[in-house]
């Protein structure tokens, strides 16, 4: 089979393009493509100029915003079910007569749409798994351990042909990508039906992105400037990202040793108040930090959401900083700041984990768990190819690697920015991942037109259909081997 070696015309299908790492995956990969010549177009069912990235709203990549008629949830609940649903109505509108024509699609995080591009599009398919839902649904997960939720007989039942067709409809894809070593082990073990093996193409950034002139008399950026040493954390104000690890172990460092002097927490990420997760993480943070005697403030770029706003003080040099639904420019100031002595990653078997590599780009010290992704960004050993610390998610644990981190020296703190900038550069360049899946969207692509009647599988699921799928599915047809 012959590579295809013309400029290819991709279309990238994401259900929800907001602030987040999947998401800053998405775009970077997308403008890694633009770059090496590629036409790409970005759909979703959902984008919020107010509450996204740039270059989704500047002109820079062409997003198609399908608003679909059914909403994200009911009540709070049914929100994967409706996530299928919103997918379904954007691949209509794909698939619909005078849609645009690609070569191939790449999908991520849903892969509802994958048999009907391929079938009904005549179209090949990319498939990047950042971690089966399956598991993100059932509980926490610890690899080769899968930690359940106590769940009624009805959610498992609602669960089971969700479950179902996450692997059948996987099963379709031309090319299966996975974010890390980690996550293809996961899949593997997890979805025993699909013989092939996902190939690992790792998140990368646009490293110029970290290297821009900061304006200092930017407002946005004058509002997170300090001089007090800085402790940063970058994540979504979510439970599973486990922020309140940095609080503790932050607190636990300034009780034990006085001396540090004023020193400062960061906890920056996204934040949306339709989301019921991020207003209670918030309010457990902000009671946290009362608990613990930290002073403490809520700001933003944007005007604060109601639910937050409540909890704004009139703190202006407070030991501990919220810093919601952050600015490009905000991120690339505290990352780049003189100030900022270490970022601090919080979730435990985490799929991958951009924002370290973030940090490492930016000569920043990381202290992560060690779980999932960060294992394979982060060097914790051996301490001459540092660049960073790996430690089990314990806030006595981690309170101990920030005094050996605030105690670095400058010639031990200047072998780590060394360290961490070449292995950023090499490894996880916006231009290595974009040739990464230059190479799988050309070998899709070069299979050639999708045939009807190809695979048995294919033809199941068109007698099938989707709706049948989800009710009976599971019990006219399982998966042998199903974990």
């Amino acid at each position: 089979m012959s590579r295809v070696t013309r400029p290819l015309r991709v279309a990238f299908i994401h259900p929800d393009l907001g602030i987040g790492g999947a998401e800053r995956l998405v775009v970077d990969a997308a403008l890694g493509l633009q770059e090496l010549g590629h036409s790409v177009n970005l759909y979703t069912s959902y984008h919020d100029p107010s509450h996204c990235f740039e270059e989704t709203k500047d002109g820079t990549l062409k997003v198609h915003h399908l608003v679909p008629p059914f909403p994200r949830s009911l009540k709070g609940k049914f929100h994967i079910l409706l996530a299928h649903l919103r997918q379904l109505h954007l691949t209509i509108q794909l698939l619909s007569w005078g849609a645009p024509k690609y070569d191939v699609y790449f999908v991520d995080q849903l892969s509802t749409c994958v048999p009907f591009l391929r079938v009904l599009g005549h179209t090949r398919v990319v498939f990047y798994c950042h971690f089966p839902d399956k598991l993100l649904a059932s509980g926490a997960f610890v690899e080769g351990n899968l930690v359940k939720n106590n769940t009624s007989v009805l959610k498992w039942l609602y669960r089971l042909p969700m479950d179902w067709w996450e692997e059948l409809t996987t099963r379709q894809a031309d090319v299966i990508l996975a974010n890390s070593k980690f996550t293809a082990r996961i899949f593997k073990s997890y979805f025993p039906s699909i013989t092939q093996t996902p190939q690992i193409v790792y998140p990368g950034i646009n490293i110029s992105a970290y290297e821009a002139q900061v304006d200092h008399t930017d407002p946005d950026i004058m509002a997170v400037a300090s001089s007090r040493p800085t402790l940063l954390s970058l994540n979504r104000f979510e439970g599973k990202k486990n922020a309140m690890l940095a609080l503790q172990s932050f607190a636990l460092l300034q009780s034990r040793h006085t001396n540090l002097g004023k020193l400062r927490l960061v906890l920056a990420g996204g934040y949306d108040d339709r989301l019921n997760d991020n207003v209670a993480t918030l309010e457990q943070l902000v009671a946290c930090a009362k608990s613990l005697s930290l002073s403490y403030n809520i700001i933003s770029p944007k005007p604060i959401p109601p639910a937050a706003f409540t909890l704004v003080t009139l703190e202006s040099d407070p030991q501990v900083l919220f810093l919601l639904n952050f600015t490009t420019s905000q991120r690339t100031a505290l990352l780049l700041s003189s100030s900022t002595l270490a970022l601090l990653y919080t979730p435990a078997n985490e799929h991958f984990g951009i924002v370290p590599v973030e940090a490492m780009a930016c000569g920043i010290p990381v202290l992560a768990c060690n779980s999932g992704g960060p294992i394979e960004s982060v060097v914790a050993s051996p301490k001459d190819d540092r660049t960073g610390w790996l430690v089990a998610p314990d806030a006595e644990v981690w309170a101990d690697a920030l005094l050996e981190i605030v105690g670095l020296s400058p010639a031990e703190r200047e072998a780590i920015s060394r360290n961490s900038k070449v292995r950023a550069r090499s490894l996880f360049g916006m231009d290595v991942m974009a040739r990464g899946l230059e190479d799988a969207l050309e070998e899709a692509a070069a299979m050639g037109k999708v045939e009807i009647f190809g695979p048995g599988s294919t033809l199941v699921m068109m007698v099938v259909g989707f709706l049948l799928a989800y009710f009976a599915g599971p019990f006219l047809f399982p998966l042998t081997g199903a974990a």
